[in-house]
C-alpha cells in the first residue's frame, strides 16, 4: 500500500531524529520471512507482541487465502525467526475468543476449539504453533486467547464502533440509518487498554502459559445496540435496518470467556463494565463528531482510575 494506516497512533508519533524519541515504526510484512527475521535480527527485542492479522471476521470469508497467510503463517514466521536467530525475546500471540466457534459457554483454556470462520481458523493455526515452539524449541511464548475488548479506538467496520460512530453521524446529520447485522450474537465485551495491559503482564511472568481473558459477561449486539442508543437518548427502532450482506456464512452464537486461570495467577480484575464500555464509546465519537457528549463514560474511567481516551486518540 501506498498509505501508511498510523492514524490511530499518529498522536504518539515523533520525529526519529528527535532527542528522547521512544516510538519507532518499522516497515514489514507478514507474508514474508525474510523481512520478518530481518527486523528480529536487527532490532534484537526483549518482547515481541503479535497482534498483526487481517483481523475482521466477516472479510475473512471474502478472503480465507489471505487471511490463512497472515494470520496463520504469518505468526509462524516470526517464531521461527525468533528461535533461528537466537534471540530471546520473549512472545505474546493474540489468539481469539473466535476460535471456540459453537463450543458451550462458558469458555476457558481446557474447552475445545471449533472454528467457524476462515480468521478463527487461522488464529487456531496460530495459537497451536505458539505451543509447538514454546514445548518443543523452548520459546517463551504465551497465547492470550482474548475475547472482545473495545474502546474508541476500535475499527469502525466493527459492529461496537459502527454502532457508536453511526450514534454521533446521525445526531450530526451526516447520517439517517444504521444498517447492521444479526443482532442476536452474544459476546462478553471488556475494555481494551485493561486488556493491552494484561497482554503485557503475561510476559512478566518466570514460566510462559496460556490465558482466556475477558470479563465472563454475556451481552447480545442488540442489548449493545439499545444501551448506546438509549444513552444518547435516541430510539433505536426507528434508526436500524437489517442488512444481509453483514451476516456471517456461519454464526458464533455466543461466547463467554472463564478466566478463572487467570485471575488466580495473574489477578486479572477489569474495572470497566459493559455499562461503563459503551458510555466511554459513545463519548468519545460525540466528542469526535463536535457534539457535547453526556460524559459519563469519562466520569467511569476517572472513578475506576484507568487510563482515558482523549481527542487525539484512545488511550
Amino acid at each position: 500500500s501506498s498509505a501508511f494506516g498510523t492514524q490511530r497512533i499518529d498522536h504518539l508519533y515523533r520525529d526519529s531524529r528527535r532527542s528522547g524519541t521512544r516510538l519507532f515504526l518499522h516497515y514489514g510484512d507478514m507474508s514474508r520471512l525474510e523481512r520478518v527475521s530481518d527486523l528480529i535480527q536487527t532490532l534484537r527485542p526483549d518482547e515481541v507482541y503479535n497482534l498483526a492479522a487481517q483481523s475482521h471476521v466477516r472479510v475473512s470469508y471474502d478472503m480465507p487465502e489471505y487471511t490463512a497467510d497472515v494470520i496463520g503463517l504469518g505468526s509462524t514466521r516470526l517464531l521461527e525467526a525468533l528461535v533461528g536467530s537466537g534471540v530471546p525475546a520473549k512472545f505474546y500471540q493474540a489468539s481469539s475468543s473466535e476460535m471456540f466457534g459453537d463450543a458451550p459457554p462458558p469458555q476457558n483454556e481446557e474447552t475445545p476449539l471449533r472454528p467457524r470462520s476462515p480468521y478463527a481458523c487461522a488464529k487456531t493455526y496460530a495459537h497451536w504453533m505458539t505451543r509447538v515452539y514454546r514445548e518443543g524449541y523452548g520459546a517463551f511464548a504465551c497465547n492470550g486467547v482474548m475475547f472482545n475488548h473495545e474502546s474508541p479506538r476500535r475499527g469502525r467496520t466493527f459492529v461496537t464502533r459502527k454502532i457508536t460512530r453511526g450514534i454521533a453521524d446521525i445526531m450530526a446529520g451526516r447520517q439517517k440509518y444504521l444498517y447492521l447485522g444479526n443482532l442476536d450474537a452474544k459476546r462478553d465485551w471488556g475494555y481494551a487498554p485493561e486488556y493491552v495491559a494484561f497482554m503485557w503482564r503475561m510476559l512478566q511472568t518466570d514460566a510462559a502459559d496460556d490465558y482466556v481473558v475477558g470479563s465472563g459477561e454475556t451481552h447480545s449486539v442488540r442489548e449493545f445496540l439499545e444501551a448506546a442508543f438509549d444513552y444518547a437518548g435516541l430510539d433505536w427502532r426507528s434508526r436500524v435496518k437489517y442488512d444481509e450482506r453483514y451476516a456471517r456464512p456461519v454464526e458464533v452464537d455466543e461466547l463467554a470467556a472463564d478466566s478463572a486461570k487467570a485471575r488466580e495467577r495473574l489477578g486479572w480484575n477489569p474495572k470497566i463494565g459493559f455499562d461503563a464500555l459503551v458510555k466511554i464509546m459513545v463519548d468519545a465519537d460525540m466528542e469526535d463528531a463536535g457534539l457535547e457528549p453526556p460524559g459519563e463514560g469519562r466520569a467511569a474511567l476517572k472513578a475506576a482510575r484507568v487510563d482515558e481516551w482523549s481527542a487525539g486518540g484512545a488511550a
